[in-house]
């Protein structure tokens, strides 16, 4: 139920998505999903919960194999790109939610607040060391975030501008960025 939901409002939307359809493609009764989730609210913050720890577990999982300093931050852009092509939905659906406003991006914001404080630290530290250009973190945040999400989600988008979205142009779009921001964050001598 919780994969067809993601699918469903990762893609269509929320608002887009009736529980009656949900249950059809999964060939149940609407019943058998307000046994488990009492309402499409509930449904939706479940389908948070479960995509702010995916979500989490795979930067973990990347910046555990990271190296240090610029080797995070492409480390992080690769796992973005693996999420967007293994599991597209799931980005669409922080787009979503970041649409639906609160108290939804609220309860992701709150789930995903310790990576971001984490990034903020590092990227500070990082600027401190002079490994990076002295920025304000936070906008680095956003427009990292806005920047990596959009290029790798985007295929509307890529098309309407003559992009192909095939997963080469992905891995071509993703060396891309990961050059850009390197530019972008080097220091200033």
């Amino acid at each position: 139920m919780l994969d067809a939901a993601i699918e469903s409002f990762g893609t269509r939307g929320y608002d887009a998505t009736s529980l009656d359809a949900l249950a059809a493609e999964l060939g149940i009764r609407k019943q058998t999903i307000l046994y488990w989730f009492p309402s499409k609210e509930a449904l939706l913050g479940a389908v948070i919960d479960g995509c702010a720890t995916e979500l989490s577990e795979a930067l973990e999982s990347a910046l555990a194999r990271a190296g240090r300093g610029f080797d995070r931050v492409e480390a992080i852009v690769r796992a973005v790109f693996r999420l967007a092509l293994r599991r597209p939905a799931l980005l669409g659906l922080l787009r979503e939610v970041s649409r639906l406003g609160p108290p939804w991006s609220t309860r992701l914001t709150d789930q995903l607040d310790p990576l971001v404080d984490r990034a903020r630290a590092f990227l500070d530290g990082e600027m401190a060391a002079g490994t990076m250009r002295r920025t304000d973190s936070r906008l680095l945040l956003l427009s990292a975030y806005s920047t990596v999400i959009g290029v790798a989600t985007e295929a509307e988008v890529q098309r309407a501008l003559g992009v192909d979205p095939s997963l080469r142009s992905m891995v071509v779009r993703r060396r891309e960025l990961v050059a850009f921001l390197r530019s972008a964050l080097a220091p200033t001598r």
